[in-house]
């Protein structure tokens, strides 16, 4: 790599550094804290029940053998694990505003892992298009942080497709204690959209079982909508098939919106079907008012 790149690169990634930092330290590292630390217990004791304890807590076979009951204690797990799953399939590269799909996932991964950091808890990562493309296993510190943000800017994939459903899979073989699981994707794939998401569905049941898995969902406008610009060629990022479209026929750009609608709604019910927490983002907006509110709703939700 050339100085000039690779200056280029350093200086792109400590703008990223302080423009999340500032935001961790004013306000996200305390809504992180407490929607994430201390979702792991770990078991501590056994000591006699005394009134006040919730019952749930007790041990039924301690108590079976001393004759008076028994209960469990637990202390909050010391550290978290946090694994981001960042897809960088082709279709990222797609933004009709000043930030592409991909680079708001960059700035939303690099919030998540300086929050990880703020809070002591280590950070992980996988990068994914059809195939693994990259994996850094979860560590702490902020030089490790660096490295992380500076692949997710600037790692360029070998492939163009996307399967999430291997990145998932990839997930649950390298990681094997509990870890708060980010996948960061536009959920695009090629291929039928029922099938694709059937096959998603059950890599993330699985999931869920492991992992406490939350989706954030990047789009942007125009893959949801059409401009009225006469004759319009769209290239499917992934696949490069190209297809030319008539947006001035009030009935053409209806129908793109209309299966655009479509894809969107299977998904979200789809992932609220399986429990999953969801964030829906698009580019040229803001993702900080979604996310504080996010992290307030999951934490009313937790109380």
């Amino acid at each position: 790599m050339n100085p000039q790149k690779t200056k280029e690169i350093l200086k792109k990634v400590r703008q990223i550094e302080i423009r999340t930092r500032r935001l961790v330290d004013s306000s996200m590292g305390g809504e992180y804290h407490s929607v994430f630390k201390g979702r792991g217990m770990d078991f501590d004791e056994v000591r006699e029940y005394v009134p006040g304890d919730e019952v749930r807590t007790i041990d039924w076979n301690v108590t079976a053998r001393n004759g008076r009951p028994f209960v469990k204690k637990f202390t909050e797990e010391r550290e978290l694990t946090i694994l981001l799953l960042v897809d960088v399939s082709a279709s990222g590269n797609f933004g009709s505003t000043a930030q592409s799909k991909r680079e708001m996932a960059a700035e939303l991964a690099s919030v998540l892992a300086f929050s990880a950091i703020h809070n002591s808890d280590k950070v992980g990562l996988i990068l994914f298009s059809d195939q693994i493309e990259q994996y850094i296993a979860p560590k702490k510190g902020r030089r490790h942080v660096l490295r992380v943000v500076r692949e997710i800017l600037f790692f360029e994939p070998k492939q163009r497709g996307t399967d999430i459903e291997q990145a998932l899979d990839f997930a649950n073989r390298v990681t094997h204690r509990r870890a708060v699981t980010f996948l960061i994707s536009d959920f695009q794939s090629s291929g039928e959209q029922a099938k694709a998401l059937a096959s998603l569905q059950r890599a993330i049941r699985l999931t869920r079982t492991r992992h406490d898995l939350v989706a954030m969902h990047i789009q942007d406008r125009r893959e949801e909508e059409l401009p009225d610009v006469g004759i319009l060629a769209i290239e499917d990022a992934e696949t490069g098939e190209m297809l030319e479209l008539a947006t001035s026929d009030p009935k053409v750009r209806a129908r793109f919106a209309e299966i655009s609608r479509q894809q969107i709604g299977a998904l979200r019910r789809m992932l609220n079907a399986e429990g999953v927490d969801a964030l829906e983002l698009e580019t040229g907006e803001s993702y900080v008012p979604p996310l504080m509110q996010f992290f307030k709703t999951r934490e009313r939700r937790r109380r």
